[in-house]
């Protein structure tokens, strides 16, 4: 790093963050309350809420929001007349998954080979520590020159809406003049990046079911009507020849004029099996950031194993369908639910159901708080630009507080570059990442307040 004050306390301060993430990630804080005991969620907010005040923060509280979870909130006031900005993070993550298949143990915050291993230490309890350290770097030189709002939610991996909830319920709690968002990440490690659309998403569940019970294949099988032959049907009917979405009346995006995603560096980055095809077509990045993408998230049906050679009568899937921005979700789910119908075949009886549902967001890069953070960047990335990618994932609650706050700008960072593996086995965040986005934020505040 370089000899910037700022940077220097940062780096002096990164064997403290080791150790409080490793505290913060050993909680095993999912939110699925039937999975993981309620308890581990409340000591992860708890510890959040501690070191806030130990920041010196103020109005700190622990938010019951409307889905059964805890948000954290703390207030630090800066000088009068500053400017107020809002630091987002959330404490909630995804579930382990398979435990075998980690390497180390996802609760034991475990350095290997140059990065650090652990549920949700990129996504997103490493978000967390970005602005614990970026407060802590500017206290020690010369203050903190804006008020900060920090946000800390509870639910953001399940989609619950706690928060989102909750905002619209007390609409003053949140107001800032400028929001980072820090749930997201740079398009590759040490590239520095805003993410500055996000697609929606709407989830769709379809049964279908043609006989009163199963059949013995052998005896009914060639006449009667198979209830998971149908769904594979309809299912297929969902994708064009070459993998590409297709949902009658679904518009197919548009062009991504942003940052170029190259074909070989996605096929690394998301560790495709040497031989086997991307679907759809066009550059990568459209198929990512800017056009519909249908995902069979599961499917009921008799597992290989014990399986009996019986005709199905009943079948069922969960689908996901991302939208772009300029997509609106709810049309989207209603032209879901109207194809799965449609394309249902040999007259079976079928079912859709609307399960969850989240706009896109895109946000506006022209004001000063871009320009801020663009120039933030570029100290704690020497020799790089700022780059604008989109995000193919979900964030519901942006589109909440722009709809709450659309004076406010706001700015999607993060620690979920493709290393990190977020969600998945073997989750890690790169200490150097963390080290240079916490300065890039610290710088941030500081030229925000200026500008």
């Amino acid at each position: 790093m370089s000899s910037n004050p700022v940077a220097e306390t940062i780096a002096s301060l990164m064997p403290r963050a080791k150790e409080e993430l490793t505290e913060l990630v050993a909680f095993k804080s999912v939110a699925d309350f039937g999975q993981f005991p309620r308890a581990e969620s409340e000591g992860a907010a708890g510890w959040i809420a501690d070191a806030l005040l130990a920041e010196g923060f103020q109005d700190v509280a622990l938010l019951d929001t409307p889905d059964g979870t805890q948000s954290v909130y703390g207030f630090l006031p800066g000088p009068e007349g500053a400017k107020t900005v809002l630091l987002y993070a959330h404490y909630d993550v995804q579930p382990p998954l398979d435990e075998a298949g980690w390497t180390t143990p996802p609760f034991e915050l475990t350095e290997r080979d140059g990065r650090w291993y652990g549920r949700g230490a990129a996504d997103c309890k490493g978000g967390v520590l970005m602005h614990l350290l970026a407060l802590r770097a500017l206290r020690v030189n010369g203050g903190v020159p804006v008020h900060v709002k920090v946000i800390v939610e509870g639910s953001e991996e399940q989609g619950t809406g706690g928060l989102e909830r909750y905002a619209e319920q007390h609409p003053d709690l949140l107001t800032a003049d400028a929001m980072v968002i820090g749930d997201a990440g740079n398009f590759r490690l040490g590239l520095p990046t805003a993410t500055t659309t996000l697609r929606g998403m709407t989830l769709v569940r379809v049964a279908i079911d043609t006989l009163e019970g199963n059949l013995h294949s052998g005896q009914f099988g060639g006449a009667a009507p198979d209830a998971l032959a149908a769904l594979i049907r309809v299912l297929d009917s969902l994708r064009s020849e070459d993998g590409s979405t297709t949902v009658d009346g679904l518009t197919g995006g548009s062009a991504w004029e942003g940052l170029r995603y190259e074909e070989e560096r996605f096929r690394k980055d998301a560790k495709v099996i040497e031989g086997v095809e991307l679907i759809g077509s066009g550059p990568v990045a459209d198929r990512l950031w800017s056009r519909p993408a249908v995902t069979v998230l599961g499917i009921d049906c008799p597992p290989v194993v014990g399986a009996t050679p019986s005709v199905q009568a009943s079948a069922r899937a969960l689908i996901s369908l991302r939208v772009p921005p300029g997509v609106d979700a709810a049309e989207a789910t209603k032209l879901l639910q109207a194809h799965l119908e449609t394309h249902t075949p040999w007259g079976a009886r079928v079912r859709t159901e609307q399960i969850g549902q989240g706009q896109a967001f895109r946000a506006d890069s022209s004001g000063p708080a871009y320009t801020a953070m663009a120039e933030a960047m570029a100290v704690a990335y020497p020799g790089e630009e700022m780059q604008y990618a989109g995000q193919g994932g979900s964030i519901p609650l942006c589109n909440t507080l722009a709809s709450l706050y659309p004076q406010a700008e706001i700015l999607l960072i993060g620690l979920s570059e493709p290393e990190a593996q977020i969600h998945a086995l073997n989750e890690s965040v790169s200490p150097q990442e963390l080290e240079r986005l916490s300065l890039a934020e610290a710088l941030f505040l500081r030229a925000y307040a200026a500008s």
